[in-house]
């Protein structure tokens, strides 16, 4: 077993012959730039699996190191570009204050399908108010509101492809 502490993170590394470090300070860049809690990268040989820690425990590297992993990452990205570009006409519309996605991903209202969605028209929310979820390389990430207010209409569908930046709640 193999444990690298650097910058906050601890990682841990077991069953593989090397891990090639240049590409696993690359990972952890993407983790921190995206601020992703998770990444799991499988393209069939090779599995990279990255925890960002927290009070739960230590993080975890499940290796060896994919040479190829980061194409998969970017054939997602790729996709919803053509989905987006009907968004745009949504948030047109939007004439007050929006909350809009901090990254591309998948837009999900609710934490699964037979659960109520998070907020709804009508609903008023905090600034630390959980208003979606946003799937982005198998990590699903809470999207808090960053801004008080009371919704006004929901800018987004079940399962929408996300762009950054896209507007994905109208407040009053």
């Amino acid at each position: 077993m193999v444990a690298l502490r650097a910058k906050g993170y601890e990682l841990t590394a077991k069953g593989f012959a090397m891990i090639d470090l240049k590409k696993l300070e690359k990972l952890i860049g993407m983790m921190a730039e995206n601020d992703l809690t998770e990444i799991e990268l499988d393209d069939g040989t090779e599995k990279v699996q990255l925890k960002r820690g927290s009070a739960a425990g230590p993080v975890q590297v499940v290796a060896p190191a994919a040479p190829v992993a980061p194409a998969p990452a970017a054939a997602p990205v790729a996709a919803p570009a053509a989905p987006a570009a009907a968004a745009p006409a949504e948030p047109a519309a939007a004439a007050g204050p929006t909350i809009d996605s901090p990254m591309v991903g998948t837009f999900y209202a609710a934490a699964n399908p037979d659960s109520p969605p998070f907020v709804k028209p009508g609903d008023s929310v905090t600034a630390d108010t959980v208003v979606c979820i946003i799937e982005a390389m198998k990590v699903f990430n809470e999207i808090k509101a960053e801004k008080a207010g009371k919704i006004k209409s929901v800018l987004a569908q079940n399962g929408d492809a996300i762009e950054f930046g896209q507007k994905l709640f109208e407040l009053e």
